[in-house]
C-alpha cells in the first residue's frame, strides 16, 4: 500500500511543492492533504493547483488556546489518516501532547546544520559566528524544538560576501533536493543520515 503523507505549511510552500512533485512523479508516496495555520498562505493555492486537498486551521482563531488549535488540527489530519506528516515551513511550535500522537511519524526541515542554530534567524546566526559552511537538516520531530534525530543534511559553503538573504537563496534549492530524498528513504525504512555535500557550491 502506498504511504500517505500530509504536509503542514505556513507560507509560500516551496518545500511542500518539492515534496508533492517528487511523490507524484515517482509514486513512492501519496500526498493526501496540505494544511496551513494561515488562511491566506500562498502554498494553499499551489497545493490545489497540484491536485492536493487543502485545509486551513488558522491559529489566530484560537487566541492563546494551543490545545484547541492542536485538537482541531488533529481532527483535520485524521480525516485523511496519513502515515507521515511533513512540516514544511510550518511556523508553529507543537506541544509534546500533539507530537506524541505522531511519534516517529513526523518530519521537519530546518535551515541550519543541526544541532547548530535551532529556532529562527539561522542564516544570520551562521554569518555572525563566522562559519565556513551552512545548510539545512531534515529531522524527526520530538517535543524539543529542532531537536529530533537527524535524517539528512545538505551543506553549502559560506562566501565572503554572503548576506543572510543570499545565503538563504543558495540553501533553498538544496532544501528542495534534500527533503524529498530523505522522505523517500524514511518511508522505505532507511533512517541512517543522508548527506548532500555541496560545500563548493
Amino acid at each position: 500500500m502506498t504511504p500517505k503523507v500530509a504536509i503542514l505549511i505556513s507560507g509560500s510552500g516551496s518545500n511542500m511543492v518539492s515534496l508533492v512533485e517528487a511523490m507524484q512523479s515517482t509514486g513512492f508516496a501519496e500526498p493526501v492533504l496540505v494544511v496551513s495555520n494561515v488562511s491566506d498562505a500562498g502554498g494553499l493555492v499551489k497545493a490545489q493547483s497540484l491536485g492536493v486537498p487543502t485545509a486551513t486551521v488558522d491559529h489566530r482563531d484560537f487566541g492563546n488556546d494551543r490545545a484547541a488549535f492542536e485538537d482541531t488540527l488533529q481532527i483535520e489530519l485524521e480525516k485523511t489518516a496519513p502515515d507521515v506528516i511533513c512540516l514544511a515551513g510550518f511556523m508553529r511550535v507543537l506541544t509534546a501532547g500533539f507530537v506524541s500522537k505522531w511519534d516517529c511519524r513526523m518530519l521537519n526541515i530546518h535551515p541550519s546544520l543541526l544541532p547548530k542554530y535551532k529556532g529562527l534567524h539561522t542564516h544570520q546566526r551562521a554569518l555572525d559566528a563566522g562559519d565556513a559552511e551552512h545548510g539545512c537538516s531534515v529531522h524527526l520531530v520530538t517535543a524539543n524544538l529542532d531537536d529530533g534525530p537527524i535524517l539528512g543534511q545538505a551543506k553549502v559553503a559560506i562566501k565572503p560576501d554572503d548576506t543572510a538573504d543570499t545565503l538563504a537563496k543558495r540553501v533553498l534549492p538544496f532544501e528542495h533536493e534534500l527533503y524529498p530524498a530523505v522522505l523517500k528513504r524514511f518511508l522505505a525504512g532507511q533512517t541512517e543520515q543522508l548527506t548532500l555535500d555541496r560545500i563548493t557550491s
